[in-house]
């Protein structure tokens, strides 16, 4: 019962990082093809500098290839978002 009970735990954290890499995309979409600012530049400051932490730890404390590449989608995401958001915000003069 544990075995099959961590088995399921292990599929759901590695469908939520799909599912969350997946709900980044609107935004990212806005940004790049359509030019349309529609990410907070503070926000994901803060995301992308918490989710840069905890994929450092991914690789430094905790060797798990799940977290590794969980929390490597969510730093890649949020800096992807952030990055687009900047760039346009210094093409647009804002």
């Amino acid at each position: 019962m544990e075995k099959i009970l961590l088995r399921f735990i292990t599929l759901a954290y590695g469908s939520v990082g799909v599912l969350g890499l997946a709900a980044y995309w609107p935004t990212i979409k806005d940004l790049y093809h359509h030019k349309k600012a529609s990410a907070n530049t503070a926000s994901y400051i803060i995301w992308t500098a918490t989710s840069g932490i905890t994929f450092l730890y991914s690789i430094f404390v905790l060797p798990d290839f799940l977290f590794r590449l969980v929390s490597g989608m969510n730093f890649a995401a949020c800096i992807t978002v952030l990055v687009l958001s900047i760039r346009l915000k210094r093409a647009t003069g804002h």
